[in-house]
This record gives structure tokens, sequence and C-alpha cells, in this order.
């Protein structure tokens, strides 16, 4: 059984609030005093999860140096699911809302995007198995849970997923900045799917012709782009806000 290590405070306790049953075991720092300890501790116990006290350089080794608040819970590794289970999720929605995803690389990217996702109440994101950021502990932390809610679908030809999300009648909406149309004259209700491209290169050309229509966020500034989880942060609320 494959496993992870998830860290960070906020990121260990959505944990045990979404999926309790997926920790495996917990390990805190020895001698911390700090008071948001404790309710991972009663969790522990009334789970039966394993504690174990470390030192910091024990902590450091288990996630690579990275910044752990004291605390790091072994779990299961998150399993991404298949074209199957986005078959199962489409036709389970009488409004299908999905994410896709071209080529996010940067996982604290993808973790903040998942967590505007469940924000939004998306019901899955969808990315390419290649040339693509995966769910892993970076993405859990920045996620701070979401990544245990949120369906997160990876398919082997991105392309050919959106045909089938098409054949579905989900409308296929890209964000791209060479379009005139902004995300507030686009239409956004409805069964609807928004892709977003990757950092710096954007949607794909393939990806982009395989849209339905694509939109833009108008910029005013000197900055001629935003951060992609920023970006897409901004799309999915202006989707809810139509589909409200």
């Amino acid at each position: 059984m494959s496993a992870d290590f998830v860290f960070g405070i906020h990121a260990v306790s959505a944990l045990f609030e979404r999926a309790p049953e997926d920790v495996l075991e917990l390990f805190i720092l020895k001698d911390k005093d700090d008071q948001r300890l404790q309710p991972l501790l009663k969790f522990a116990r009334d789970f039966g999860v394993s504690v174990q006290y470390c030192n910091r350089r024990a902590l450091d080794e288990k996630v690579n140096g990275a910044q752990h608040q004291g605390v790091v819970a072994k779990a299961r590794a998150q399993q991404s699911g298949n074209e199957q289970d986005l078959a199962r999720i489409v036709a389970e929605q009488s409004s299908p809302f999905i994410l896709i995803l071209d080529g996010i690389t940067d996982p604290h990217n993808l973790g903040a995007i998942l967590r505007s996702a469940d924000a939004a109440g998306v019901h899955a994101v969808v990315a390419a198995k290649d040339r693509s950021v995966k769910v892993t502990p970076v993405v859990r932390k920045v996620a701070c849970g979401a990544a245990e809610v949120v369906p997160f679908i990876t398919v082997t030809n991105l392309a050919r997923t959106i045909r089938e999300l098409k054949d579905a009648g989900i409308w296929v909406v890209g964000a791209a900045g060479e379009t005139e149309t902004t995300i507030y004259q686009t239409k956004l209700n409805g069964p609807l799917a928004i892709a977003m491209g990757a950092e710096g290169d954007g949607l794909r050309r393939l990806t982009r012709e395989l849209c339905d229509s694509l939109m833009k966020i108008p910029m005013f500034g000197s900055v001629s782009s935003l951060n992609v989880s920023v970006a897409t942060g901004i799309c999915l609320f202006e989707a809810v806000r139509q589909r409200q």
C-alpha cells in the first residue's frame, strides 16, 4: 500500500475531519506546546491512530524539509479517479460543473485550485495523466482538505475526454487571453466545463480548438496576466454567480 506524508496543522486537521480512515500514523514534534495540536491528538485517540513524538530532524526528513508546523500524518496515498468515474459523476448531476486543467505542473497552484474548486461546488477536476502534477503531499497541504473531497480525475487523452463531455451535453469554455470576449459576457450556467491552461503557456492549441467558446478576464493594470490559481478562482466564481 502506497502512502503519503501529509503535513501542517490545517492539512492534517482537514484529513482527520474528512477522511479519518486514511490516517495511518501521526507524528508530533517532541515537547511542542501548541494548543492547536490537542484536537489532532483527540482525533488520533478516537480513531485508534498511533502517535509518535519525534525530534525536528526526523520530521524534516519525512517531508523533505517542508514547513510542517510540528505535525506530520502518514496517510494512504490519494487515488485519482478515471474516465469511468468522470462519466458516473456527470450522469449523476442534473447540471454538471467540471473544471479541466490543461498542463498544470506546480503543486502549489493545484492545491489552491482544488481549494477554490471545493468552495465553488465543482463536481470534478480533470487533468491529463502526463505532463501534469498529481495530488502530492504539497498539494494536499495547500488544498487544506479539498484534495480529500473534490474528485480529481486523471485521463489518458484530454482531447478525447473533452469530446466526450461535449457529447454528454456539457458546454466547454476555455480561458484564453487572445479572445475579446470577457468572462462577464460568457454564458457560464447550465452543464458546464471550464478549461484552464498551464502556467505561462495557457491552453494547448488542440484544447482551445475543442472548446465551444473562449473567454478572458479583463485586465486594467500594467500586469498582463494572473497566476493560474487566481485566474481559476475568478472564473469559477463568475460561473457560481451566474448559476445562482
